[in-house]
């Protein structure tokens, strides 16, 4: 048994994370749920990570402990917010590690998210969007903004289709993010008169309170669906992918 096929039966996930792809170099792809950390940033936050597992935030790695009491190195490969749910990446060798944190580096690896935003079909469907985004300082509050001087996002967008209620109208977006700035996703969604349902930093407050009202889960509405890259391995070029599907939440939420 590899390591990778190793994890799913004797490492100890987080509450409700799957393992739903691995290659034999070590690569996983974990599914975890809204409201769990890629990672803890204390040893009292291990309960609510994707591994429940010490962390070593200087080389960016769990050590899992094994039944033979000793432990296994899992390498984070990339991370995604605490609400958003879907695709994060592990590794447990170091060359693989190396090698797949560079393509996320270099934006080599693609990715695709899904949301469900405010309002009916987007104008136009599809596109591309481009923007500056900086931090910016509101009251004691540092949050992401568009504006000059900032870094350059770019995410590709393709409206899939629209659903919810008359009175909470919501779009289903597949997003493709070209860059990897922090909260890009939410900061061009609201940006572009989009914002994503149960943002509580850049969404519309007041529609959100009216699809919790309406019984829909109070989450965010952002799903790292897909990873594809290639890296090298023994010699030649591997190709991975890992697919995580549309929650039940969305599909209640467009079906009202």
């Amino acid at each position: 048994m590899n390591p990778a096929e190793e994890m799913g039966r004797n490492w100890p996930l987080g509450r409700g994370v799957r393992v739903v792809a691995t290659h034999p170099a070590g690569l996983i792809a974990f599914e975890k749920p809204a409201g769990l950390m890629a990672h803890p940033n204390q040893p009292a936050e291990e309960k609510q990570a994707l591994v429940r597992a010490p962390y070593d935030l200087e080389r960016e790695c769990y050590r899992i402990p094994l039944a033979d009491g000793g432990t296994r190195t899992v390498f984070l490969l990339n991370r995604i917010d605490s609400p958003t749910s879907g695709l994060v990446l592990g590794a447990t060798d170091l060359q693989v590690a190396r090698a797949v944190r560079q393509a996320f580096k270099e934006n080599e690896v693609h990715k695709t998210y899904f949301a469900l935003v405010k309002g009916g079909r987007l104008q136009p469907p599809r596109g591309r969007w481009i923007d500056r985004l900086a931090r910016r300082k509101i009251g004691a509050t540092v949050r992401m903004g568009v504006g000059a001087g900032g870094v350059p996002a770019a995410t590709d967008f393709l409206w899939r289709r629209s659903g919810g209620k008359k009175d909470a109208p919501v779009s289903l977006l597949e997003l493709f993010p070209l860059t990897g700035r922090t909260h890009q996703l939410r900061v061009q969604c609201a940006a572009h008169r989009a914002p994503i349902v149960g943002d509580k930093t850049y969404g519309d407050f007041g529609f959100n309170r009216r699809v919790v009202a309406a019984g829909s889960a109070d989450r965010l509405f952002l799903h790292a669906a897909a990873l594809e890259l290639v890296f090298p391995w023994k010699g030649r070029e591997e190709k991975f992918r890992a697919e995580s599907p549309l929650p039940e939440s969305f599909a209640a939420l467009l079906d009202g």
